[in-house]
């Protein structure tokens, strides 16, 4: 039997002033936090108690709730969705090229990535409310909340992009205070969605090892998100993970139980052997143990870790006010690798400098494998 973690200690959150309106002038988000002092300082801005702040209205708003739930939808909900439909519907018209010899990510995706920038201001426009000056900056981060580009991965920082376009609509009046029910179990979980279909069409990899504290090997959110909406349960456990008949039947309610299947959908070994976090994680005896920890969790090893933040896109509505990052000189905009650090604290893998094979790549191998389908293109590589 598993036996939990020793449990992690986590500084507190830090208490900061509330963001002043946002009303412009509006900029292209750049990254701006790329040292150790600046990671530092972070925890103190007030661009980072807003974001944990949004993360944790969102967290309580969904405290029960399931996914079939009926909630309150404003116009700009309702345009979110289209937004994000229109996206999947890219993907569709997008299929991946033959890439059969290899487990890592499908150049398609770059076709794909193409078209949803070429698209992002016309997709804006037909948001209710939102500042035509202020597309180019809200778009940036949608844009980027799909993948990268040039590695074709995903991890938990794109993840946060999508957080951050809902977080700049909101503040620019685009949803609505009382959407966050909807923002979380309508256009946030749509998202996720769509994301699955990405990462198994274009075979996504995890950005940095293991997705860069992605519980499963690309999100954290879903998780975060999960364990709040089963907190009240009367009778499923964090444990309640390890039972197939218990996932299959209420997969359809609660984003953690939906992971959990999305995960053994994809992986055949058990969770103590690839996902040992979430194992470790299952032995709490309740979930509001679970979401406090992964509050606490987000804050050290996503908001708090160079490897992800450094990725993270500062404008005037998410406003850098720390120390200035160093020059950046001579640097080279279309290396994938240029603008942030591989120096002391980014561990091994933990950034872009080691590629890791999809997990779609890898149980595609495995199938070819028991169909006599496999040939020498089929490398075999280590795999979690």
């Amino acid at each position: 039997m598993a036996t939990a973690a020793a449990t992690p200690s986590f500084p507190p959150a830090p208490t900061v002033e509330p963001l002043p309106p946002s009303t412009g002038p509006f900029r292209r988000p750049a990254k701006a936090l790329l040292t150790r002092e600046q990671l530092d300082a972070f925890p103190g801005t007030r661009t980072y108690g807003a974001l944990m702040g949004y993360i944790e209205t969102l967290n309580a708003a969904v405290r029960g709730v399931r996914l079939s739930d009926p909630c309150e939808q404003s116009a700009g909900v309702e345009a979110a969705l289209k937004i994000i439909a229109r996206v999947e519907a890219i993907t569709h018209d997008t299929p991946p090229v033959d890439n059969s010899s290899s487990r890592f990510g499908n150049p398609a995706f770059r076709t794909f990535y193409d078209r949803v920038q070429s698209e992002s201001h016309a997709i804006h426009e037909s948001l209710p409310g939102l500042p035509a000056d202020a597309i180019e900056e809200v778009s940036a981060y949608f844009e980027e909340c799909w993948g990268n580009r040039s590695r074709i991965d995903y991890g938990s920082g794109m993840e946060l992009n999508f957080l951050c376009w809902m977080f700049c609509l909101e503040r620019l009046g685009v949803f609505t205070h009382g959407d966050h029910v909807a923002l979380v179990t309508r256009v946030f979980w749509r998202y996720i969605e769509v994301m699955r279909v990405l990462q198994s069409t274009y075979w996504l990899e995890p950005a940095g090892s293991h997705g860069v504290w992605g519980l499963d090997d690309y999100h954290f959110l879903p998780f975060l998100f999960g364990s709040s909406q089963l907190a009240p349960h009367r009778h499923l456990r964090p444990k309640s993970i390890h039972d197939p008949d218990v996932v299959d039947e209420f997969a359809r309610e609660y984003m953690y139980l939906a992971c959990i299947r999305f995960i053994n959908s994809v992986k055949t070994a058990s969770l103590r052997w690839h996902s040992p976090m979430l194992d470790d994680i299952s032995v709490v005896k309740t979930w509001d143990k679970v979401n406090q920890g992964m509050l606490k969790m987000y804050r050290a090893e996503v908001l708090g870790k160079l490897p992800v933040v450094q990725h993270f896109l500062f404008g005037s509505i998410l406003s850098w006010e720390g120390p200035l990052p160093p020059p950046q000189s001579g640097v080279d905009a279309s290396d994938p690798h240029a603008g942030h650090a591989h120096g002391p604290g980014t561990g091994w893998g933990d950034c872009c400098g080691i590629p890791v094979p999809s997990a779609f790549g890898a149980a595609a191998a495995e199938k070819d494998k028991r169909s006599g389908l496999a040939g020498p293109g089929i490398r075999p590589v280590p795999f979690d």
